[in-house]
């Protein structure tokens, strides 16, 4: 049986702000960033995994992975759901490491990345992509991979067997649609916040021009300038594509209501990450004020148990799940049978760096096995950083391709890791003799 002989984690920066890519209201000057982690194997493919975060910190996160090293090197390599499964309990249940979250922050992103890059190496040994690897588990392998403590009171076993045994009858119908036609994708590059006018503009007409349904923007800068940017934007690309609007957290409850009572006249599809991502309650006041305007959030809900509560509160319409905030995809496969049971669409947060290629596999998965649609579900599309991976996303015509290659792609360039690992790198040493 193939051995993990060593694990590896790199810090690898992007220079994102200095064309203010990615900024929005509470993060103005992100570097986009990811503790980079490689499972060694004794023989065949290694393993691939990340955490995203912004720049600084990154350094912590790094050293989050590097702690859980013990439970990694010298286990058999994962090649089945028993193993990813236990691998996975073994990472949260390590207690005093819980400690430091229980299951979030840095230390449960940590275990997200381990996790991820697990199902990427038992992937590639199989030859297969995620998402079909993961969808040619039965029913029963795919309920003995969650952890449904914390979870009962929303959703059981039975539960999960049922959603799953539902959607059996046409997995491999689906997965032929999505070879051929791809899932649906929206554009936030025309939105960032730092851009001028002009630039939001050109770029929400060529969203439209390349087949793109919907566009979302950042606000909770300014009013007066969301307002400006809002109406720009549905003059720009007319009545028929959507809007969705990003505050990232920027209001208190009464803010987001009065805010966005403003922007109602232009019709926003959805608004995402209103208040504070802990504020069940908050959330679900905002939903029942602005109906029926949507509510999204979940990039950085930090594990099950808070969807599980967002969902119990009809707090969200739009479920945003994240593939490297939580643990990895073994939970994220738990947060996908919640939004089932709930019959909420899930419409994954992605951008920054390898968020795009990763959430492919979930979105499809999901598509596949648990929810067997696709309606009002759509995946993030930012056209940042793609060409550092070795089986980087593609959005042809609005949608997203089927990734073909064995694993989840996460995997960069050698290359990139030479010249963007911090504080070494020569993108950023260079940058400081400048």
């Amino acid at each position: 049986m193939a051995k993990i002989i060593g694990m590896e984690v790199l810090d690898v920066r992007f220079p994102t702000s200095r064309e203010l890519d990615g900024s929005d209201a509470m993060n103005p000057d992100p570097d986009y960033s990811a503790a980079y982690v490689v499972l060694h194997a004794d023989e065949g493919p290694d393993g691939y995994g990340l955490a995203f975060t912004i720049g600084r910190g990154n350094d912590v996160q790094a050293a989050a992975i590097r702690a859980l090293a013990p439970h990694v090197v010298g286990r058999d390599v994962p090649e089945d759901a028993a193993a990813l499964g236990d691998l996975s309990r073994t990472l949260v249940g390590d207690s005093q490491f819980r400690w430091l979250g229980p299951e979030k922050g840095v230390a449960h992103m940590a275990v997200g990345a381990v996790v991820n890059a697990a199902w990427d190496l038992a992937a590639r040994r199989a030859n297969l992509p995620v998402w079909r690897f993961a969808a040619r588990m039965t029913p029963e392998e795919l309920v003995s991979l969650v952890d449904f403590r914390y979870l009962s009171d929303a959703l059981t076993e039975a539960d999960a067997l049922d959603i799953l045994r539902r959607a059996e009858p046409g997995r491999a119908e689906r997965a032929e649609q999505l070879e051929a036609h791809g899932y649906r994708a929206y554009s936030t590059s025309p939105g960032w916040l730092g851009y001028a006018d002009a630039k939001l503009v050109r770029l929400a007409e060529q969203a439209v021009a390349d087949g793109f349904g919907m566009i979302k923007l950042k606000v909770g800068g300014n009013l007066e300038d969301d307002v400006r940017r809002m109406k720009l934007a549905r003059e720009t690309v007319g009545p028929d594509v959507r809007i969705a609007v990003d505050a990232n957290q920027r209001w208190d409850v009464r803010a987001a209501v009065d805010w966005m009572t403003e922007l109602a006249p232009y019709d926003p599809y959805w608004i995402e990450e209103p208040t504070s991502p802990d504020d069940v309650l908050g959330h679900a006041a905002i939903a029942k004020a602005l109906a029926p305007i949507r509510v999204a959030t979940g990039e950085h809900v930090q594990n099950r148990v808070v969807f599980k509560q967002l969902l119990q509160a009809n707090a969200i319409s739009v479920l945003q799940l994240d593939a490297a905030r939580v643990g990895g995809f073994t939970e994220n496969l738990a947060i996908l049978l919640l939004a089932a049971k709930f019959g909420v669409p899930v419409c994954p947060h992605a951008g920054g760096v390898g968020l795009c290629e990763l959430v492919r596999h979930l979105s499809m998965f999901d598509f596949v096995a648990v929810s067997g649609t696709d309606a009002d579900r759509s995946i993030e599309w930012v056209d940042h950083l793609h060409e550092h991976f070795t089986d980087p996303a593609v959005v042809e015509r609005g949608r997203y391709l089927a990734p073909t290659a064995p694993g989840f792609s996460a995997r960069m360039h050698d290359a990139t890791l030479r010249r963007f690992r911090f504080p070494d790198g020569p993108e950023w040493t260079e940058t400081a003799s400048e």
